[in-house]
């Protein structure tokens, strides 16, 4: 049975612009500790502020998660609806292809491939030239962004000087900059997937009057 991802795509989208804000603000955060580690390093030790908005942005991520996976499970479910033999997965990984470990970094795309591929009015067309570079360049920058921040994550646990601490700033600023465009790609693609299973539900709804 088809189900309306409308709302779910509006709730998301706030919440991913919300998400590219903070992750702006923690970008300009690591270029700060890179020009200046030890001034930066003595103000965050005794800025109360910053624990409230790291807390407030882990709050937003995890919001963020969660309605994802939820509009991501929808949209794979309508897609079965109108082209099951094209779905590689069955709905149910649209949300387990997450939590595979190293999976996760290819699974869920390839569900979104296929879950566009069903969302078209022909399904069974072949992909059109660039059609799919919204989609892979959302996948590409969030995989590098993710990459990034496990590297950087490991290099502050390691950090002891304040050179150290500033390349492990450098590499966390390359990753937010990955991040902060899989936020915007992230967005559009969202708006465009939902778009495009809304027309088509619309017009088989038309053609059945």
């Amino acid at each position: 049975m088809l189900r309306n991802p409308n709302g779910l795509a509006t709730a998301l989208t706030v919440l991913l612009g919300v998400d590219v804000l903070l992750f702006l603000i923690g970008a300009a955060s690591e270029a700060w500790i890179v020009a200046d580690p030890l001034a930066a390093a003595e103000s965050y030790a005794t800025v109360e502020a910053f624990d409230a908005l790291m807390v407030v942005g882990y709050l937003v991520y995890l919001a963020t998660v969660v309605v994802f996976i939820i509009w991501f499970h929808r949209v794979a479910s309508n897609a079965s609806v109108w082209a099951a033999d094209l779905q590689g997965r069955k709905p149910g990984w649209a949300i387990g292809g997450w939590f595979v470990p190293i999976g996760n970094l290819w699974i869920p795309r390839q569900i979104a491939v296929d879950v566009w591929r069903g969302s078209r009015q022909d399904p069974y067309a072949a992909d059109g030239a660039r059609e799919l570079t919204l989609l892979n360049s959302w996948w590409t920058c969030f995989v590098l962004g993710v990459i990034l921040d496990r590297l950087s994550t490991g290099l502050y646990r390691q950090a002891e000087t304040l050179d150290a601490l500033s390349t492990a700033a450098t590499w966390s600023l390359a990753g937010y900059a990955f991040i902060v465009v899989a936020g915007v790609l992230a967005i559009l693609f969202v708006r465009r997937l939902t778009s495009m299973q809304h027309t088509k539900a619309t017009g088989m709804l038309s053609a059945a009057k």
